[in-house]
């Protein structure tokens, strides 16, 4: 496996910004509702005793206020920690597309990895698996593009000469489809 050192986070920065944005939101939704309880909880005990001393009104505005900074930092340390999760989906996919754009541009076709540590590791091994597949099958067929060209060239002995140009041309796309495709 190839070590790639991760230099740029935001790799598919809509993604990972929205991934990151509904994971917060979750969090920050289903956890909203502890700071209104103990608001809420503070009301009832002020309701409950006519004389509530002052420091107890006090506690309630700094209880209200730590939680809001609690929910805050939550949120921020959520919505970073989901940056590096989702560059762990979207990294893959930014080298699978890579990886098959080398291959399509005409470069020699290597073996796919992703960095330690990133999903979708079985993805990267079902894809050269895949190409491995594919290229075994180009082999056999450039093998039997090579007897059929030994056969049209021992044709072109016995043809008439007015089919020899239809051989001729056989051969010659046939020799272009063997090149388009040779390794470099």
């Amino acid at each position: 496996m190839a070590f790639y050192k991760r230099t740029v986070f935001l790799i598919n920065k809509p993604f990972q910004l929205k991934f990151s944005l509904i994971v917060t939101s979750i969090v920050l939704i289903t956890t909203a509702i502890y700071p209104f309880i103990i608001y809420d909880f503070f009301n009832i005990l002020t309701l409950q005793k006519t004389q509530i001393p002052q420091n107890i009104i006090a506690a309630q505005k700094e209880m209200i206020f730590y939680l809001i900074l609690i929910q805050v930092v939550v949120a921020v340390l959520v919505f970073i920690f989901f940056i590096f999760v989702g560059h762990k989906i979207a990294g893959p996919i930014y080298q699978l597309k890579k990886h098959l754009n080398s291959i399509k541009e005409g470069n020699p076709i290597t073996p796919l990895t992703f960095r330690s540590g990133d999903y979708f590791t079985d993805l990267a091994e079902e894809v050269t698996q895949f190409i491995d597949v594919i290229l075994k099958n180009q082999e056999n067929d450039f093998a039997y593009l090579d007897e059929i060209a030994e056969y049209i060239e021992n044709l072109s002995t016995v043809v008439p000469d007015d089919k020899k140009p239809v051989l001729t041309e056989i051969s010659r796309r046939l020799g272009e489809i063997q090149n388009r495709y040779k390794k470099s």
